[in-house]
């Protein structure tokens, strides 16, 4: 039987290693089955596992904390209208190295998004101002998926070199709902058929 030890008290990592071994062949003996066989694990591969499980995340989490970060502006608008400017746009122009008052900021708005979800864009992270400077990246990269993929929630949906948007969902019919930054002058929910698209991008 496994004695409780005081949580103070320092512990050899091996006899972790071997009281997690105790209780797994423990359990397979309560459930009538063979206790389990593995290579013993080190200190270092142990610490590379929990390194690479944290670095993984939960899968999905990425594109849904995306999705999540481009739904809170969802209404934000440019001010005055038509100037592509005002404060939630000077916002999304932080997320992009070099971006200047002024200019088309739906690049601006998903580099944004993506910042905000740990999944920033570009190289070095610094955020992409243009949607030809997005799909460049992204077929450099292997980001890039062709008009006629199925989206996912998450992905950046790329229409010509003009304006790129964000999945927000695909619907039972096949149609997408997407929020797009710069459309008729504010980050709104529009609703698309995939024909539209020319390309994706899986941040």
């Amino acid at each position: 039987m496994i004695e409780p030890q005081s949580i103070t008290e320092a512990v050899p990592f091996s006899d972790v290693v071997a009281r997690v071994s105790d209780l797994e062949a423990i359990v397979a003996s309560s459930l009538g089955q063979a206790p389990p066989t593995q290579a013993p694990v080190t200190g270092a591969s142990f610490a590379t596992t929990l390194s690479a499980a944290t670095a993984q995340g939960t899968p999905g989490s990425s594109a849904s904390a995306l999705v999540s970060a481009a739904q809170s502006q969802v209404g934000q608008a440019e001010q005055p209208p038509g100037s592509n400017d005002g404060p939630a746009v000077a916002t999304y122009r932080t997320a992009v190295q070099g971006a200047e008052e002024g200019q088309p900021w739906c690049a601006d708005f998903v580099s944004w998004a993506a910042a905000q979800a740990g999944k920033p864009l570009g190289d070095a992270g610094q955020g992409l101002g243009s949607v030809s400077e997005i799909t460049s990246w992204a077929q450099r990269t292997g980001r890039y998926l062709p008009a006629g993929t199925a989206p996912q929630p998450g992905d950046l949906i790329l229409f010509g070199t003009e304006h790129v948007g964000l999945v927000e969902s695909v619907n039972p019919d096949g149609s997408l709902t997407t929020i797009e930054g710069n459309y008729e002058n504010a980050v709104t929910r529009v609703h698309r058929m995939p024909g539209e698209a020319t390309g994706y991008v899986r941040v």
